[in-house]
Parts: structure tokens; sequence; C-alpha cells
């Protein structure tokens, strides 16, 4: 880990206070170049966090506030016909940016939600046939609320396995809880927030992660990861090649943040509910939660 992102780690943990776990997990989730949804109650920190990564890392950033009547081009673009020139001139939506805040994304309905498949995916959108890039890096940090709650949407599988990993934050603790009563207004601390990194900083890491080694003891405990979920009763599916991937790029990430040029099982195991939880799907009851992967890590043997 450089300097660099040790302080961008400091300036994180002074903002979301008592979660250390959560930010180091974020922040491996987008070394890991993936897509980042953070899942709880409303009032618990999600959007700031959000603001903080964005801020922290010294990304450009854009913010939509997804709702009922949100519309694909609202986040796309749209072509405009020009009566100067005489043609149609694209002009670029929110998307277009390294990173997008989707807050409260399960409050669209599944159309608008889908209209970011392919930016999450293949980084590129396209519209009326033709394809326009997406800088470089592109995030997509989403928050959603609880299903059970008035008004969501739920998000098909296929939206959520483009996100590398779920988060939930969860309460904080009485001390942190206390300090944040006494402290500064956290929409202040924002915004005076200086970027502890740059674009190309974040990019060189992202291709240092790759350097970290991964020894093939440790890929078959990924792999009977992956058969235990495959092989199980309790699951409707298991987990995917992309999910085994995804997880590959944030053990090493999660090993690099460590400062080890190495990964070993403690590794895997500390991201692992995050890239699994949302993937799986218990037989009868629907979404699976981190609960049920830590079981799964519980049960399946270290070579």
């Amino acid at each position: 880990m450089t300097p660099s992102f040790a302080a961008a780690i400091d300036q994180l943990n002074s903002i979301i206070l008592g979660k250390p776990r959560q930010i180091r997990l974020a922040l491996a989730c987008l070394l890991a170049q993936g897509h980042l949804l953070l899942e709880d109650l409303p009032g618990v920190g999600k959007t700031t966090l959000a603001h903080a990564l964005a801020g922290t890392l010294g990304l450009q950033f854009q913010r939509v506030q997804f709702t009922s009547d949100l519309l694909p081009a609202d986040l796309v673009g749209v072509s405009i016909y020009a009566r100067d020139s005489d043609t149609f001139r694209f002009h670029h939506g929110p998307v277009f940016s390294q990173v997008l805040l989707a807050d409260e994304i399960n409050r669209a309905p599944p159309k608008t939600q889908s209209a970011l498949l392919e930016a999450m995916e293949e980084y590129q959108v396209t519209v009326d046939g033709k394809t326009h890039p997406l800088p470089e890096p592109f995030f997509v940090i989403a928050t959603q609320n609880p299903q059970y709650q008035i008004g969501t949407f739920p998000l098909p599988e296929s939206q959520l396995d483009r996100f590398l990993m779920r988060l939930e934050l969860g309460y904080p603790s009485v001390q942190a809880e206390r300090a944040l009563l006494a402290g500064e207004d956290r929409r202040d601390t924002l915004a005076h927030l200086k970027p502890c990194l740059t674009a190309a900083e974040m990019q060189q890491a992202q291709q240092a992660i790759k350097q970290v080694k991964l020894a093939p003891a440790l890929l078959d405990y990924i792999q009977a990861l992956a058969a235990a979920t495959r092989s199980s009763e309790r699951f409707s599916y298991g987990l995917s090649p992309r999910a085994l991937l995804g997880l590959v790029s944030v053990t090493r990430a999660w090993a690099w943040l460590e400062n080890r040029d190495f990964a070993i099982p403690d590794d895997v195991q500390a991201v692992f509910p995050g890239v699994a939880g949302h993937r799986l799907q218990l037989r009868g009851r629907g979404q699976a939660d981190p609960r049920v992967a830590q079981e799964l890590l519980a049960s399946v043997a270290i070579p």
C-alpha cells in the first residue's frame, strides 16, 4: 500500500466513524475495478461514504437520485436536434463521470436500472447506434434500501451480478455515535474534503494489485468454496466463474492493502461475504445475506 492510500484510509475513517473494515472493503472493491453496492437502512451513512470515497480519491463525481419516474435517457444522455448544423448532437448524461453515485437505485423501475448494465460491464454506452466510451477509471457506487421498504423494486440477478461487492454499514458503536453527535456536521466535512489521490495514482494501484501472487493451494480453496455453493441444496444456484474472477481480484486488493505481495486464506475470508452474499439465492427464500456466506466459510476446510 502506498502512502497516498494510507492517507486516504485515514481521511475516510475520520468521516465514517467506527467502520474501518467497511471502508477497507470498499477501497478493495474499487481497486479491483469493481462496482460497489451499499445496502442498509436509510440514515446510516451510505451516501456519505460514497461522497467521501469520490472526494478522497480525487475522481470526477456525479450523483443521480433514482426515483420511480427516472428514465434511461436521464442517465446515459440524449441526442438533441441542432438547427444550426441540421444534425443531432449527443448530450452526455451523468453516467459519463469517473464515479457515478446511483442513490437509492432500487427506487427506479427495472427499465432504468437496466440502462446501467452496458456501462458497468463494458465501460461504454450505446445511444442511437453509436458507442460512447466512458471515462477511466469508472465506478458505480449504488445505495439501496432493504427490499421490504415501501416503493422499492428488487434488482434482478443480472444487475446484482454487475456489482462486485455488496456491503452493509450497520449502526455505529456507542463511542462512534457519540463522536459523531459531538463533532462537525458531516456535510461541512465533505465540503472541505481534499483529495488524497489522483486518477493516475488510482490506475497505477489497480495495475499493482495484479502482481499480487496467489498460490495454487489458494486457488484450490476458492474453487472449493464455489463447489460448495454449486452442490448445496440450500442454494438455487452456485457462484459463477465471473464471481470467482471478482473474488480473486478483491483478494489481491485486500492483500495489497495489507502491505503484502502475496495472498493468504485470511484475505479470501475477509472479502468472501461481500462478493458472495448478494449472489447466493436460498431455495424458496430469495436472496441470502452475509451470515450465510460466513457459515459457508466455516464449512469448507482450508487446504
